[in-house]
């Protein structure tokens, strides 16, 4: 999956699969991780946030499943 680089202090990039609803977030911490059925407006939000940090604890971390990649 293609991922796009945000300016953010808490994450280095951002990749969305429309059709399988999957969500990756890199980490600058250096993780990478999947989140499963998340819906499209989720990813639009969070591309669009003022902070993409504050985005994610507020409206992604603890709602999705998720798996590490790497």
């Amino acid at each position: 999956m293609d991922r796009t680089a945000v300016d953010s202090s808490a994450l280095r990039s951002v990749g969305y699969d429309r059709p399988a609803r999957l969500l990756e977030l890199e980490f600058r911490s250096g993780g990478l991780y999947e989140y499963a059925a998340v819906p499209a407006r989720v990813h639009r939000e969070l591309m669009a946030a003022e902070s993409h940090g504050r985005y994610f604890v507020r409206e992604i971390r603890g709602r999705y499943a998720y798996r590490r990649l790497g």
